[in-house]
């Protein structure tokens, strides 16, 4: 724009456009820089992780802290190879009661979200009950569910859906209310069904919302079959954990918390796989142009 013409539009009260954003300009990252966005994105949290681990070892060497105590990071990396086939049978208990709570909290949260949506009286009259639900203990619900269902697989499964139930429930109902009102408009006038305007605009719209709740869930989905297994089971990894506890062999409570760790992360990393799949135009963007690296 020429110094005339600047102020002339100045002078008009308009203004000239703003320079246009250089990631906008130079278009889509190129592979290698992909590669070294993502990297990064990964190097930062490993390397403080070596960071804790390494300050752990130290402190636990200079201080001549017991193991029974606290335990060093190699201890525990001795003890999960020494006994990988007791940590395995545990581990494969509680990732079924995991996987096995997740799907029915989901299928459960995904009908009471919908239900509530279309019956509003229905929703008046549960969501308060719902949120006065969250401010009872989660531990207090165990031994009743032990009483009720069993020392069996069946109450660590109802304990982990539990947890999951509820922010998958909010989520939906969000979702489906804060459905864009000139989209709604939109389909009407085309003629669209009610069952048509809720399959193809409000359950589409809903499912940003949707991911976040299956994101927490995800990462809270081991609480519910771990605290199961405290108040009574046979075996798990919540078993093992108060097991050893007893015995003062603390390096295996360590080995059981870094098994319950990749279950929460997977199953994380299947939601993110999923929304990834649905949801490709969410991380297009920010993957492309690098943001958030």
């Amino acid at each position: 724009m020429k110094p005339e013409s600047r102020k002339q539009g100045l002078a008009m009260g308009t203004r000239p456009p703003p320079p246009a954003h250089p990631a906008s300009d130079s278009g889509p990252l190129p592979f290698s820089a992909r590669r070294r966005v993502e990297w990064q994105r990964w190097a930062y949290p490993v390397l403080l992780l070596a960071v804790v681990l390494a300050t752990w070892e130290a402190v636990v060497a200079g201080f001549e802290i017991p193991h029974y105590i606290l335990p060093a990071p190699s201890l525990v990396a001795q003890t999960l190879v020494e006994k990988w086939p007791v940590f395995l049978r545990h581990t494969a208990v509680t990732l079924s009661e995991v996987g096995a709570g997740a799907m029915l909290g989901i299928a459960g949260g995904l009908a009471l979200g919908l239900v509530m949506f279309l019956f509003q009286p229905l929703e008046r009259a549960l969501y308060p009950l719902l949120v006065v639900s969250q401010n009872v203990p989660v531990f207090a619900l165990a031994p009743l569910l032990v009483v009720w269902f069993g020392y069996g697989y069946l109450s660590k499964v109802i304990m982990a859906a539990i947890i999951i139930f509820f922010p998958i429930t909010v989520s939906v109902l969000d979702g489906l209310k804060r459905t864009d009102s000139d989209q709604i408009r939109l389909f009407q006038t085309m003629g669209a069904t009610p069952l048509q305007l809720l399959w193809k605009l409000r359950f589409p719209a809903a499912l940003p919302a949707l991911f976040s709740g299956l994101k927490l869930s995800a990462i809270y989905s081991t609480i519910g079959a771990v605290i199961g297994e405290w108040v009574g089971a046979g075996a798990g990894l919540g078993y093992l954990m108060l097991s050893a506890n007893a015995q003062l062999r603390v390096a295996e409570v360590f080995g059981a918390i870094a098994c319950l760790t990749p279950i929460g992360l997977g199953l994380l990393g299947l939601v993110v796989l999923l929304e990834r799949m649905l949801l490709p135009w969410q991380h297009l963007s920010r993957d492309d142009t690098g943001a958030g690296a």
